[in-house]
């Protein structure tokens, strides 16, 4: 059963995600979010400085008396960007009003639910001691804020890390709480092949870095169909493929762009490799050379087993047990909470706003402008921040991370 100091929140959570989902940002342009949690901050008395341009760290200090041995250290994170694509709830009261901009991923609710949470243990904080670091993070979309976060030293401290994210594969009232991999690690490639402009009419005295890149992509599908073990998981796409000048001109370059995803390092050394070799080697048999630049946009977030036995715990004094997933599938989708989750024990939920009799929407996937959630879900996300915050402080079974 959730508890009285969430509860009365209801109203708060509710009408803070509706101004939020109304004026999204786009990642690391997030200026007005910021200054809108700053001031939220600000009402609760709690203290806060920015991390890079458009984040918001926060934190509470508890002012119980210490017991033996040192304080501990809590991270709470939530993501605060929106996507590039247009709400298509055109009858929504809480619709975008920024055209080409939607929170179709629930950044807004995860926003929401942790200012109220904020809001409450800032109210508490003579019930614990040791802190409370929020992070209220940008460019979750583009892998871009956690690393801010954690280069600002932010993490040095820490001994647990929790975050969720809403689910419209889950329904409203459960969640996933499931050890470990639970997203994939993201790796962004570029490949730019040069060859040698000439006229379609003479292709033997050019060399076309078009055909050149399209058996590159061709040649990239035998890394999962040959390279990789049918039991493991992997995907490697290619999204964008520009090149060319005119219809009559052999292309004198072409840029290709891709992702890989993995979760072990093994296999993702291995696949990484294999997109440098075959683009490498394909170049060269035409007579082409090639440019390639790798970009690590995301460790795979594994969720520790300490940390998930330790939200579990929490998350059974307010729903049934039996509404807790501790075997969700995998996703290849990243998350860059996996930087934080390698600093310190913690892990990420999934917490369930599918509700189709209340609204068809919340089962509509992420990056899709019809997206929606069961707000009233994120009550239960809320309450888990706190108890989890307020358990770990008091040292109610929880033990500092060691070295």
């Amino acid at each position: 059963m959730l508890k009285d100091y969430v509860l009365k929140e209801h109203d708060y959570i509710i009408e803070t995600r509706r101004y939020l989902h109304s004026h999204p940002e786009l990642s690391m342009k997030e200026y007005e979010t910021a200054a809108f949690i700053e001031r939220e901050l600000d009402r609760f008395g709690i203290a806060h400085e920015r991390v890079g341009e458009t984040g918001v760290y926060g934190w509470i200090d508890g002012k119980a008396e210490k017991g033996s041995g040192r304080a501990l250290c809590v991270a709470l994170r939530a993501d605060i960007d929106a996507l590039p694509m247009q709400d298509l709830k055109s009858s929504c009261p809480y619709r975008s009003q920024h055209e080409g901009i939607c929170h179709s991923c629930g950044h807004d609710g995860h926003t929401a639910t942790l200012l109220a949470a904020a809001k409450i243990l800032k109210e508490k904080e003579q019930d614990f001691c040791g802190r409370i670091k929020l992070f209220f993070q940008q460019g979750e979309e583009v892998c871009g804020g956690a690393r801010l976060f954690v280069e600002a030293g932010l993490m040095d401290d820490v001994d647990r890390v929790y975050s969720a994210h809403v689910s419209p594969r889950i329904e409203s009232g459960y969640i996933s709480l499931t050890p470990g991999p639970v997203n994939a690690a993201c790796d962004y490639f570029k490949i730019t092949v040069l060859g040698k402009s000439a006229h379609v009419a003479t292709p033997d005295q050019g060399v076309d870095a078009l055909y050149i890149a399209s058996q590159i992509v061709v040649a990239l599908q035998s890394v999962i169909s040959r390279n990789t073990s049918p039991l493991d998981t992997v995907v490697l796409g290619v999204g964008k493929l520009n090149c060319g000048t005119a219809y009559n001109i052999v292309a004198d370059k072409a840029v290709l762009e891709g992702t890989t995803r993995t979760f072990g390092t093994e296999s993702r050394e291995r696949t990484n490799r294999r997109v440098r070799e075959i683009a490498e080697a394909t170049a060269s048999m035409y007579g082409a050379s090639v440019e390639i630049e790798f970009e690590n946009h995301a460790l795979a977030v594994i969720n520790d087993e300490e940390a998930v036995s330790e939200v579990s715990e929490v998350t059974k004094e307010l729903i049934p047990e039996d509404h807790i997933i501790s075997n969700m599938d995998k996703s290849l989708s990243a998350d860059d909470v996996a930087f934080y989750i390698a600093k310190a024990k913690g892990m990420y939920a999934y917490v369930g706003t599918k509700n189709v009799a209340k609204d068809p929407n919340t089962e509509t996937p992420y990056h899709n402008g019809s997206f929606d959630i069961d707000e009233e879900a994120l009550l239960l996300s809320c309450n888990i921040y706190v108890d989890y915050a307020l358990r770990c402080l008091n040292g109610l079974e929880v033990k500092a991370t060691e070295g």
